[in-house]
């Protein structure tokens, strides 16, 4: 076992020392190779270390290298030195993080980090919350104590009788929420096309002016981080106007709750604490391995009432045992790679991580600009949507980008306009990065001119 350990552990190193030199995404002729894996299931098994070399052989360079500095795409961060070596120590100790008698550590690990998360979002004392496998998951399970919470109000026991028969909940939404707030609100039954959409300013922000009247029957789910602009609803408008009406406010914050650890941009956090319940992942901004994602309820009893289960062989003594916040009972213990990556950084290593992307997203704006390139939004965040033309010309442009191999960055269409998307969110991007990967961009549009 020691040899096999050590055998994983260098071809990790060797992996991870060789980002910088390789392409971001893998070439077709690794991608082919991926065919040697497509065998039948063998009689006899292998030895493990001839699994692990063929993993290695075979898989490595078929990865897409989002672990290093030059992965712009879909807001994805690499995993911090300290999260992938708790990421090794957590796979051995095989924890499941379900209760507090399966594992006393992990239960523990996972409390700390709610205290600290807490903390760093700036939440009102007594919030309380669950660890999830994304940021999806986490506004599923928001958005379950949503529904628990409004129906009570109206005397409706929706885990008990179901939606059948239930009173009508009204679901305010912007036009420009994450598909997966859509997805989350059709798997709780409240449909994807039932809600009242609000329409949005230039840079993708819900105009609180164009908010219907909201009641003690409304959930009003808000983004803190557009994933196009970066750009915040305005939180405190809206969360003032749902106080008088006794609505229910969700942040889908999957990255931008994360600007909470940076001071400088306090400005676009204004009122995202006024909310009822948060939703973000650790695995994009907090730079911690897959999966992990975090949701955050005021009232933690809303929240318990719509995950909790009864069943007389776990242990009901323990207060706050972690699967009374989340939908799945067996899973990982993700809090110990969350309170490795917080424990490494400290508020002021996060906080300038957070301001090192955000200063580097402004460097790749600026150097486009002056390459005579168009942004498209005001650059608050980590985001830049840069314009290349017509539809044709810009998927011309991120198709040779992804193919050169330089850096990755993906395309989307920003207000009926197609455009670049850039997203900084790893640890590992330096300036040295962002200078490689700006000189590819513009030497890659030019051409296409």
């Amino acid at each position: 076992m020691k040899k096999l350990f050590n055998k994983a552990q260098q071809l990790s190193l060797d992996y991870l020392e060789s980002l910088n030199k390789r392409r971001v995404f893998p070439t077709p002729e690794a991608i082919q190779n991926l065919e040697q894996f497509k065998q039948a299931l063998p009689e006899q098994g292998a030895a493990a270390e001839k699994v692990i070399e063929m993993l290695d052989e075979v898989g490595s360079p078929a990865t897409v290298a989002t672990a290093g500095g030059r992965y712009f795409g879909f807001v994805i961060g690499a995993a911090l030195p300290a999260s992938v070596a708790a990421s090794w120590l957590a796979a051995a100790w095989d924890q499941n993080g379900a209760t507090n008698i399966l594992s006393p550590v992990s239960a523990c690990l996972e409390q700390v980090c709610m205290s600290w998360l807490t903390d760093i979002f700036m939440l009102p004392k007594g919030t309380q919350g669950g660890l999830v496998s994304g940021a999806s998951m986490a506004n599923f399970t928001a958005l379950a104590a949503a529904r628990h919470a409004v129906l009570a109000k109206q005397g409706w026991d929706v885990e008990s009788k179901g939606l059948f028969g239930a009173p009508p909940i009204t679901v305010v939404i912007s036009a420009e929420a994450h598909a997966t707030v859509l997805k989350a609100l059709s798997l709780l039954g409240l449909g994807r096309e039932r809600v009242i959409q609000v329409p949005v300013d230039n840079q993708g922000r819900l105009r609180a002016d164009a908010l219907p009247e909201l009641n003690s029957s409304t959930i009003v789910c808000i983004q803190a981080g557009n994933v196009n602009t970066g750009s915040f609803d305005p939180a405190e408008k809206i969360c003032a106007a749902a106080r008088k009406g006794e609505a229910w406010v969700h942040v889908d914050g999957a990255f931008g709750l994360w600007a909470a650890a940076a001071p400088k941009r306090a400005y676009l956090y204004s009122g995202v604490p006024e909310a009822d319940s948060w939703a973000t992942d650790a695995h994009k901004w907090l730079n911690v391995p897959y999966d992990s994602g975090i949701v955050l309820c005021r009232n933690p009893e809303h929240l318990k009432a719509a995950m909790s289960i009864t069943a007389a062989y776990l242990t009901q003594g323990v207060q706050g045992e972690p699967y009374h916040y989340v939908p799945q009972l067996s899973r990982r213990s993700r809090g110990i790679e969350i309170w490795a990556a917080l424990k490494s950084l400290g508020k002021k290593g996060l906080s300038d991580m957070i301001e090192r992307n955000c200063r580097q997203a402004f460097l790749f704006s600026s150097g486009l600009q002056k390459a005579g390139l168009n942004i498209l939004n005001d650059v608050v965040l980590n985001q830049v949507l840069v314009s290349c033309g017509d539809a044709e010309t810009t998927q011309q442009i991120i198709s040779a980008i992804q193919q050169e191999g330089t850096c990755w960055c993906g395309g989307t269409v920003w207000q009926g306009q197609p455009a670049i998307r850039i997203s900084v969110s790893s640890w590992a991007t330096t300036d040295t990065d962002v200078e490689r990967s700006l000189a590819a961009i513009v030497r890659i549009a030019k051409n296409h001119k």
